[in-house]
């Protein structure tokens, strides 16, 4: 039974994003909020849809703590449901992301004109110069940046090396750190495509300021901050 819902999930959030898309491409000469409307609208209808057909829930913790001005939101990465959900939580953002991403039929085309941060991670100076060029013009643009500093979805409950290049952005273009829970991997596993009923829970931390610390102390301060939100799950 599991399956079918999870086969429904897909058929009706691929349909979805089929029409979102081909709306957005033929509106690309809008600017980037006005796209990002449009194509924010595909992370809601699945969300809804997640909901109705599979009974998976949303429970935000802490939304008060996102400041009104755009930052860096660090975040673990368990699953494929942080990037649909972040844009219900959030206010307009891009990502760092592969340039593979791209490569996904509708998907791919989709994140193109959102305006991604596109790295290749087997080049570690040059991503880095990438996302904090990228990223601080986004920045002054008014959009956030999200970065999942462990490169790669993890099993749940286990949490990879941060890497430094969140920190490396904020400390360049001078703006805070969110740093961001959720426990996706119980619902939606890495690499599986059965989902599971439950609610997931994004837990949203205090903003971080950059100043006097440095990059290597802030990446375990958040590291650790959100190794232990993970013990309460």
């Amino acid at each position: 039974m599991l399956f079918l819902r999870s086969l429904l999930y897909f058929l009706g959030s691929f349909i979805a994003l089929i029409i979102l898309v081909t709306v957005a491409l033929s509106l690309f000469f809008l600017p980037f909020k006005f796209r990002y409307i449009i194509l924010s609208k595909w992370s809601m209808f699945c969300l809804w849809w997640l909901e109705y057909i599979l009974n998976i829930k949303l429970q935000v913790i802490g939304k008060e703590n996102i400041p009104p001005r755009p930052c860096v939101i660090v975040s673990n990465h368990q699953s494929t449901w942080e990037t649909l959900g972040f844009q219900q939580i959030f206010p307009p953002q891009t990502w760092v992301l592969k340039k593979i991403l791209l490569w996904i039929p509708f998907f791919g085309w989709g994140l193109m004109l959102l305006k991604p941060i596109v790295i290749n991670r087997g080049k570690k100076l040059k991503a880095l110069k990438t996302i904090i060029k990228q990223g601080e013009n986004r920045l002054k643009n008014g959009i956030f940046v999200v970065i999942f500093p462990e490169g790669t979805r993890q099993p749940y409950k286990k949490l990879g090396k941060y890497q430094n290049g969140a920190i490396a952005l904020a400390k360049k273009a001078s703006c805070d750190i969110i740093p961001v829970y959720h426990n996706a991997g119980t619902i939606w596993p890495k690499g599986s495509f059965i989902k599971h009923a439950g609610t997931i829970t994004v837990i949203i931390g205090k903003p971080i300021k950059i100043k006097e610390k440095s990059t290597k102390k802030l990446t375990q301060i958040i590291r650790n901050w959100t190794q232990k939100q993970s013990k309460n799950f």
